[in-house]
């Protein structure tokens, strides 16, 4: 069997392998005996997941295999990957279930696992699952199935406990907001709580129809809301994915900030308040160098971890760092939530504009980035790209011709079938012919594994 777990759970297009019902069935079976280790009756999970059509599918199918070990399935329906987390601890749950392809297209879906306490899964505990999957799993006997029930106040607790991370003696009137919730699981909670908070919202990407999800909106797209804010004045805009893990910002003019540019901005407001734990922010080799310098002016530090919010928050636990993310929106406080949350993220933002009394467009420009590139080259299954001789020369030239300038990242996407090439360096012209030269080598050996 190929393997399962990829940087965040399980993925792929929905009905192809692995993200079948036959193969969520096996996973829901195995990850059911894996957390229930004894004959105790109490033993129970949460499954959560986003808007996409195949969800009911995945959800019935993990169902069957969960209580087929005699776990106790709560379903929460449509909520955000943050809320499943969060409800998983507060239900005192034995495993947590989300949904989502995140910011995937809308055929694609996948399944992510939080343990008892609400963090992400360890390598160490999928690579048990992924052998207890191969292996095939033994059902309970028929008197201890488990049983599977609604839960109908699943997103309440969220937006509850979501505003609670914002300043009590604060409110947001008078700010106009636009949220884009990608048609995605916080089509509901986002809006909700902003309106609540007291901020006159003019929400987008909130009909969900089981195909739209990422589609022209959200984090990924946010050209849409950005042409809100100009046309109807507003102050700011929350643009949030598919399972509302992450967040990209825009100023009163459109301007789109990054992950960086808030992290920014927390870790240098928190470190003057004396509440930057460690007096370090922990974010992925994919972070601009111009943050690592932003920090370093400030006598602080970056810690520089794989791609993906789980090896970020991995890295926050060991070292007890309080503060990370990702250049993609993936934001990280463990004073409040285990995972990262886009609209609690939003709302520490807003606090932060009510706060300064300044406009978003100064709080999202903390330090000129140095230029980078990205780009992406997709290659077909069973393929290599990275293993050919040619490709490894272009990458060995490109390096040398950026050398203690700048950085060149290369890495295979843990989430679709992808290699990403990344260049910094201040040389713009410079850094954009080393990619190219990356890019059309990786290009090449596709082409010709493909023949």
């Amino acid at each position: 069997m190929k393997k399962l777990f990829g940087t965040d759970g399980v993925r792929g297009t929905a009905n192809l392998y692995p993200m079948t019902a036959e193969m969520a069935l096996r996973i829901g079976a195995a990850v059911g005996r894996y957390f229930r280790r004894d004959d105790m009756a109490t033993h129970r999970v949460v499954i959560g997941k986003d808007t996409r059509l195949s969800g009911y599918m995945f959800e019935s199918a993990l169902t069957a295999g969960l209580t087929s070990t005699g776990m106790n399935v709560l379903l929460l329906g449509p909520v955000p990957t943050p809320a499943v987390g969060l409800l998983t601890r507060s239900m005192r749950a034995d495993l947590g279930v989300m949904i989502s392809a995140s910011h995937n297209p809308a055929q694609d879906n996948g399944i992510k696992f939080f343990g008892p306490d609400g963090f992400k899964l360890s390598d160490e505990a999928e690579r048990e699952i992924e052998a207890l999957v191969a292996a095939g799993v033994t059902p309970t006997g028929a008197a201890a199935i488990g049983r599977a029930k609604r839960i109908d106040d699943g997103r309440f607790r969220y937006v509850e406990r979501v505003k609670s991370t914002f300043p009590r003696h604060m409110r947001l009137d008078g700010l106009k907001v636009v949220v884009d919730c990608a048609n995605g699981a916080a089509h509901r909670v986002a809006p909700e709580a902003l309106w609540e908070l007291g901020a006159t919202v003019v929400p987008v990407g909130v009909a969900p129809d089981g195909h739209n999800i990422n589609q022209g909106c959200g984090s990924t797209h946010p050209e849409r809301a950005a042409e809100l804010v100009r046309s109807t004045g507003a102050d700011v805009g929350i643009c949030l994915d598919g399972d509302a893990d992450r967040v990209i910002l825009l100023d009163e003019n459109g301007k789109v900030g990054d992950g960086d540019q808030f992290m920014a901005l927390m870790a240098a407001r928190w470190a003057d308040e004396g509440r930057l734990n460690g007096g370090a922010l922990v974010a992925t080799v994919m972070s601009n160098l111009g943050l690592e310098q932003f920090l370093a002016a400030r006598d602080l530090r970056l810690e520089r971890t794989a791609v993906g919010d789980r090896y970020v928050v991995e890295r926050m636990r060991a070292g007890g760092f309080n503060l990370g993310g990702e250049q993609s929106g993936h934001i990280v406080m463990t004073d409040h939530a285990t995972t990262g949350d886009g609209l609690m993220a939003g709302l520490q933002f807003l606090a932060e504009m009510v706060r300064s009394e300044k406009p978003a467009s100064a709080l999202l420009h903390n330090f000129d980035p140095v230029p980078q590139v990205l780009k992406n080259v997709r290659f077909g299954a069973g393929q290599t790209p990275l293993a050919d001789r040619r490709v490894r020369a272009a990458i060995a030239q490109a390096e040398a011709d950026l050398a203690g300038q700048g950085r060149l990242l290369i890495r295979t996407s843990g989430t679709e079938p992808l290699v990403r090439v990344m260049a910094e360096h201040q040389d713009a012209s410079l850094m954009v012919g080393a990619v190219d030269s990356v890019v059309e080598a990786i290009s090449q050996a596709v082409a010709i594994g493909a023949d």
